[in-house]
This record gives structure tokens, C-alpha cells and sequence, in this order.
């Protein structure tokens, strides 16, 4: 599926840069596209970029990879959810609350770069044996519509997002 495909009642507008800085691409092929070069952009980040912050207040470089972590873990469940025909509402995450409690002080970047491979691995596996009329499905999560194949494009751009902030103003 492309994310050209998606209809506006698919998700909340505040996720459509997210999704339109993607570009039209097909889900699967980005979702392996990123497996392979994000781990390289890690890799990357020098070593004493990354528990920096750029400004008082804000996420270290470790703090914003461990957000994409666990933001890629929430909408993936909402997907299996949605996926099921799970009608149920879904809550949602305080992203603040999770980072300061996400100990990313005490995380390596091998340590990132292995997890982050975990996780996009199991999100692959979920979203290639979805049928089309699964991705298709929407269920509330945050108040707001969600449908399975949008989940899938935003944790895409989501990640898209937050290297280029990284890049911009961290490094």
C-alpha cells in the first residue's frame, strides 16, 4: 500500500507532515528502507553528541532516539489492535513522561541500534502478513481515528522527523 492511498479520516491532521514528508512510497519497502539505513544514521552520531542537548530543557540525542523506540512500540500495538478489529479506544502516551523515565543515560548506541532493529524487524512482521482489508481498519486511539496502514506510514515519518531534528540541531 502507498501512503498516497490513505484517506484524510485515515488519521488526525497532526499527522499529516509526518506522513507527506515520506513522499509517495509503498509501507513495506519503506519500512525496510529505514531498517537498513537508521541504524547507519546511529552509528553515525558521534560519541560525545550522544547524551547531548542542545539547549536547557530539551531531549538529549539519546532521549529522542529512545522516543522514536518506544513511539514505533505504541503505534505498533495500536496497529495489531485496529488489525483484529479491536473496537476498544486506545489511550494516549504522554511522550514526556516516558522519556524522563526511559533511563537514556544509561544507553550505548549499539545498545539503540540493536533494539531499534528488534522492533523495526517485529513492526515488518506484523505489517506483511496484514491482508489489505486489515490495513484498512480504524479504531480511536488518542480521541481520534487511526486507521492500521496509517499507523504504519507514521511511525515512517515520525522517524524521518526526528533524525532531521537531530541532524539540524544537534549535530
Amino acid at each position: 500500500m502507498k501512503n498516497s492511498e490513505l484517506k484524510k479520516e485515515d488519521y488526525n491532521p497532526y499527522y499529516e507532515p509526518y506522513i507527506a514528508a515520506l513522499g509517495d512510497v509503498q509501507l513495506l519497502d519503506m519500512l525496510k528502507r529505514q531498517l537498513v539505513n537508521f541504524p547507519q544514521f546511529i552509528d553515525s552520531i558521534p560519541e560525545d553528541k550522544f547524551h547531548y542537548s542542545y539547549q536547557e530543557g530539551k531531549w538529549t540525542v539519546a532521549q529522542v532516539l529512545l522516543h522514536i523506540l518506544d513511539t514505533e512500540r505504541v503505534f505498533q500495538y495500536r496497529a495489531l489492535r485496529f488489525a483484529r478489529k479491536d473496537k476498544t479506544p486506545l489511550p494516549g502516551f504522554d511522550q514526556d513522561k516516558f522519556v524522563m523515565e526511559s533511563n537514556a543515560e544509561n544507553w550505548t548506541k549499539q545498545e539503540m541500534i540493536d533494539n531499534y532493529i528488534i522492533i523495526r524487524k517485529s513492526t515488518i512482521a506484523l505489517f506483511e502478513k496484514l491482508p489489505e482489508e486489515a490495513l484498512a481498519r480504524v479504531g480511536i486511539a488518542s480521541d481520534s481515528p487511526m486507521s492500521v496502514a496509517a499507523l504504519g506510514f507514521i511511525c515512517c515519518g515520525h522517524q524521518k522527523h526526528h533524525r532531521n531534528i537531530i541532524r539540524e540541531r544537534y549535530l
